[in-house]
């Protein structure tokens, strides 16, 4: 949840080769015979096995020699090694908040704003991507510095298919929808949902992820972005909007498998399981694309997903919800730019796309590439998304996004209301000097 020198004539190769080698059916590198490139990464386990076979291409097209740290504690030695005018050519950022961090105090190189309009040209949604990129440095002035490199998706609804076939129910297609089958199966006398925020010392963490999603799909992206900032408070009523709106499903006794007061109790990991019992004890639950992890053994073939709605009486699009690791540089060299290049071809996303657990937002990728049916159905959720936005409280400051909201979620399904709830959690960042 968690450089210094820029060579114009180097933006200038990079940019231009950018444009043409994005649209070749194969990555054609130039020579970096000779070249050494070092990369600082947050993979680890068989995550790092993936990204090697990305790098070998590389290594194997270009000639260069790519050398590779990765760690869970990646984002800590990237930043003493920029403060300490040492960094590797490249640095993978594990969320765009810390990246930003570093361009505020000239540890990153900007790309050039050729690069960012290929990305805005062949990422959907729009401009989130490159404005996820894009910081001000230590000069006051915004620059285009990161490509996203894997990202994930949590705007998702995962169910039981023959549970709904059994019963007839249809999938939603509008948040409206949702809240109708949320209704109807109340009715029934059965429970709609599986919720739990229980997370060790991070409980509360599920909820946030709830509220961001109504917060896109209440307000417009703009909204959004206040509120992550505090330009927009935490108090405000848009705010206070989208966390009654989680609570509509999350604080109705009738709508949770074991009542409102279980959600705060009941674990992340195993709130899901209810939906795989006979009978079921829920029909639906909200989790990002890494639940099937935490689903019962052997039963991960008998869940799907569906996309989190948005409302169409409000008209704000598809939005979606999510985060990703960014790759910058932090020391420049023909073999950094020659890296960046090669992240802007689909033959480098490709790669990965067919080992499995990875998703991309690239239009120009094969989707056929994709491991599984359900990889190449969330790539198809991030291409048809009209805005993606970054998990919001992963961008506050640690004492809000991993502290007091947290702790305000948990408040929250426990009898305050929102307005205490936002009162409090508002509070604790007027706190912070």
């Amino acid at each position: 949840m968690f450089k210094k020198t820029i060579i114009a004539g180097s933006v200038a190769m990079v940019a231009g080769s950018l444009s043409g080698h994005a649209l070749a059916a194969e990555y054609k590198g130039p020579d970096l015979k000779g070249e050494t490139i070092t990369i600082t990464c947050p993979w680890t386990g068989a995550e790092e096995g993936m990204f090697k076979k990305v790098v070998a291409n590389f290594e194997k097209k270009t000639g260069a020699v790519v050398k590779h740290s990765c760690s869970q504690s990646s984002e800590q030695q990237i930043v003493i090694d920029i403060k300490a005018g040492s960094p590797t050519n490249i640095s993978t950022f594990p969320q765009p908040g810390l990246a930003a961090n570093m361009a505020a105090i000239g540890g990153l190189v900007p790309l050039g704003d050729k690069v960012r309009d290929l990305v805005k040209k062949d990422f959907a949604a729009g401009d989130s991507w490159a404005d996820l990129g894009t910081y001000t440095n230590k000069e006051g002035k915004k620059d285009f510095y990161g490509i996203f490199f894997n990202v994930n998706l949590k705007s998702l609804v995962w169910y039981i298919p023959e549970n709904f076939k059994e019963k007839g129910y249809k999938i939603p297609k509008t948040m409206e929808e949702l809240q109708e089958l949320t209704k109807k199966i109340a009715a029934s006398g059965e429970k709609p949902w599986c919720i739990g925020l229980g997370s060790d010392a991070a409980t509360g963490w599920p909820a946030t992820d709830w509220v961001e999603d109504m917060m896109l799909r209440t307000q417009t992206p703009d909204v959004y972005d206040g509120w992550v900032a505090n330009t927009v408070k935490f108090n405000d009523p848009r705010v206070i909007e989208a966390i009654e709106t989680y609570g509509w499903f999350a604080k109705n006794d009738a709508y949770v498998d074991g009542g409102s007061k279980a959600v705060a109790t009941v674990t992340f990991k195993d709130s899901p399981k209810g939906m795989f019992g006979s009978p079921p004890k829920c029909y639906m639950h909200r989790q990002a694309s890494f639940i099937p992890a935490f689903f019962p053994e052997g039963k991960q073939e008998e869940a799907d997903f569906f996309y989190f709605p948005s409302f169409a009486s409000k008209k704000l699009g598809n939005p979606v919800l999510g985060g990703g690791t960014i790759m910058t540089i932090t020391k420049d060299s023909k073999g950094a730019r020659a890296w960046m290049e090669y992240l802007m071809h689909p033959e480098a996303s490709e790669i990965w796309m067919a080992e499995g657990g990875f998703l991309t937002p690239m239009k120009s990728v094969n989707l056929d590439k994709y491991k599984t049916k359900q990889l190449r159905k969330q790539g198809e959720i991030f291409l048809n998304a009209t805005t993606f936005r970054f998990d919001g409280s992963d961008l506050m400051p640690g004492a809000v996004g991993a502290g007091s909201f947290w702790k305000g979620m948990v408040n929250y399904s426990g009898g305050q209301s929102a307005k205490e709830v936002a009162d409090e959690i508002q509070k604790s960042w007027d706190a912070i000097k």
